[in-house]
Order: structure tokens, then C-alpha cells, then sequence
């Protein structure tokens, strides 16, 4: 019998869902949330019911029986760090995400939106490759000051969906490659996958290059005084560097459409944003090949900045000396989850323990 999958993938403003029989996607819909209509809820977990309610709602209207599936795959949040893979929900997994221990995002409503519905159906949930996931080496750890190590947070499930199908394309497993992959979304995380681990990629929140509302990587002593000025509270501070910073302080806008527009007319402040951006981007690239001593066999550029051109072309100049460059614009997220779920059903792939990794 072909299994049917639930998929859940909730983001800050929407919640996305998907079914899946027998490996195809049958339906998908991304569920619009308002400001007005999250803004109600106290906190991240007083949300579920509005959510469910309307997945339960577009499930019924799609003559999808919401009662029906043999797994659930919801999308991991800021969990515990974890290695990459596939985890059956457990009780610790659901307390760490509905506490937000490791940090408070919407995507930790995936774990705790797809067990309600696996509690219906009988079956079991899952999360695939989480946000938090952690293959790092000691080594990539140190900051460069005691006390103060480096966060891996990244967009791990595109990150290693992406790599698959690329390797795939190859002939080869993703374990027997090295790949530096690049998500190019409202964060920017650049990676290198390396025997089938990302042994290092820069933490998406407060690292790299800067993206469309982020900061990325600031001089830290000018940081320091910024912080200390008196201009800023300390939430006003984390807003700014994580919402206020990046192309959104330089141009005023958060719309990539916009910037390219500019760039096209000739805005010579968008021109000179968007060259430092792709600059900042391909030093990254360049550091990951440092990484693995530039034994690369593909770059790949993915998320939803890969569709614009004149970017990646700018990108494409500085890398294609280390290997060559492949564009996958878009992510997969929701075949990444139904893809590793069903990796499972089908014995191909053992699910995981949820618990903190050693460092």
C-alpha cells in the first residue's frame, strides 16, 4: 500500500503543508498568517490551536482525511544540536521545542503541530534535519574568545536536499562527495558537506555575509560602542542586527524584486550594495574551500535569491575557479520532509534518538 505522509512546515508568517501517497505530492497549500492574527498569541505554543484548526480546515476541504496518514513529518525548530537525519518525535523533543530552550522560531510549531495529527492517525511524527543541526568537527568550534563558542544554525534540510539531488545527478551518494552549498534566502548560510556531514557552514543569525535583513559579520569593536551608546536598548540591539541590518539598512527594503529593479535602473547605492553582497558571499565560498583544502566538486547556489541573475552571476565570477558552479534556485523543504520520512517507512534509513549531541 502506498504511504500517505502529512507534511507541516510552519514559518512566521504562513504555515505550509503537504500530502504525500506513494512518494508524490498529491496537494500542497501554504496557509497565510496575518500580523493581526499572530499577534494575539502570548507566545509561539499558544499558537497551535489557530494553526491546526486551519490545517485541519484545508485538509477537509481537499477531501484529504486528516485522520488518515502513516507518518507525519513536521519541520525541526531550534532544537538540542543534533546530527543530521531523520528523528521520531519524542517527549523530549516536543518539551524542548514548546519551551523554545535553544531559541524561539516558528518553526519549532512543526514538531508539536505534526504530533497532533500522527496522535490522530495512529502513527508516528518525525522532524528532518533540523535547524540546529550539528556535525561540526572541535576545531570549528572556538570563536577566539574563551567562553564564547561558535552556534550552528542553518538551513539544514534545503542545505542537504539539495546536496542529495545533486549527487544523485553525479551517480555518486551524498556521502561520497564534497560539496559547498549555498542558501540564499531571508538568511544566508554557506556550507561545506564533506563524507556526508556539513563540517562547517557559518551560523545563519549572526555570521557571514549579510542578507536581505541581517547583519551577518560586523566589526566587533565598533559593534561594542554601538551597543554601548545609549541609542539602543539590548532587544532594540538584537532587532536591528537581526531585522533592521543587511540590504533593508542600505536600501530601505526587504523586497529582492525591488533591488534588482534598482540595480537595473542604475541606482548606483543598490549597485554598490549588491556587488558587496555577492563579495561577502563569495568569501564565504572561499573559506569553505579552506575548509576541506579545496577538494571541492560543486559549488551549489539554492534558495530563493539563486532565481536572480545578475546575483548569481556576480557570485558565479569569483567561485568557478575553485569548481564548478550549479544553480538550484528555490527549496525543497516539504519534499525533504516527506523524502527523509519515507526513507524510514521503507527501512532505507534508521530514525535517530532525539538528544544533545557531545561537542
Amino acid at each position: 500500500m502506498a504511504s500517505r505522509v502529512l507534511v507541516i512546515n510552519p514559518g512566521a508568517t504562513s504555515t505550509k503543508i503537504a500530502f504525500y501517497s506513494g512518494g508524490k505530492s498529491m496537494f500542497q497549500r501554504s496557509l497565510p498568517h496575518g500580523v493581526d492574527d499572530l499577534r494575539r498569541f502570548a507566545s509561539f505554543s499558544d499558537q497551535i490551536p489557530y494553526r491546526k484548526s486551519l490545517i485541519r480546515d484545508a485538509l477537509s476541504e481537499a477531501g484529504i482525511d486528516g485522520g488518515s496518514f502513516d507518518a507525519v513529518a513536521g519541520r525541526g525548530g531550534i532544537l538540542a544540536p543534533v546530527p543530521g537525519g531523520v528523528y521520531e518525535v519524542s517527549d523530549a523533543l516536543l518539551d524542548d521545542a514548546r519551551e523554545c530552550r535553544y531559541g524561539e522560531h516558528a518553526s519549532n510549531l512543526g514538531p508539536l503541530l505534526a504530533n497532533d495529527f500522527a496522535v490522530m492517525s495512529g502513527c508516528a511524527a518525525y522532524v528532518v534535519d533540523p535547524v540546529s543541526t550539528d556535525e561540526w568537527a572541535p576545531v570549528s568550534r572556538l570563536s577566539g574568545l574563551r567562553g564564547v563558542d561558535r552556534v550552528c544554525h542553518f538551513h539544514a534540510l534545503n542545505h542537504k536536499a539539495v546536496a542529495r539531488a545533486a549527487a544523485s545527478e553525479m551517480g555518486k551518494r551524498y556521502e561520497e562527495v564534497t560539496f559547498i552549498v549555498v542558501h540564499m534566502g531571508t538568511g544566508i548560510s554557506v556550507g561545506v558537506h564533506t563524507n556526508g556531514r556539513v563540517a562547517d557552514v557559518n551560523d545563519a543569525m549572526n555570521e557571514g555575509a549579510f542578507s536581505v535583513d541581517r547583519a551577518g559579520s560586523v566589526p566587533v569593536l565598533e559593534l561594542v560602542d554601538l551597543c554601548y551608546s545609549g541609542r539602543f536598548s539590548h532587544r532594540e540591539m538584537k532587532r536591528l542586527l537581526n531585522g533592521g541590518g543587511g540590504i533593508f539598512s542600505y536600501l530601505g527594503t526587504k523586497d529582492m524584486r525591488e533591488v534588482e529593479n534598482m540595480v537595473r535602473d542604475g541606482d548606483k547605492t543598490a549597485v554598490r550594495v549588491l556587488e558587496a553582497f555577492a563579495y561577502q558571499i563569495a568569501k564565504d565560498v572561499g573559506s569553505m574551500a579552506a575548509a576541506c583544502s579545496g577538494r571541492v566538486d560543486l559549488i551549489i547556489i539554492t534558495g530563493g535569491m539563486a532565481r536572480f541573475r545578475e546575483l548569481t552571476r556576480m557570485i558565479t565570477s569569483r567561485v568557478e575557479f575553485i569548481a564548478p558552479v550549479k544553480l538550484i534556485p528555490g527549496e525543497r523543504e516539504m519534499d525533504a520532509l516527506a523524502s527523509g520520512v519515507l526513507r524510514v517507512l521503507n527501512g532505507t534509513e534508521r530514525a535517530l534518538i532525539y538528544a544533545p549531541c557531545k561537542k
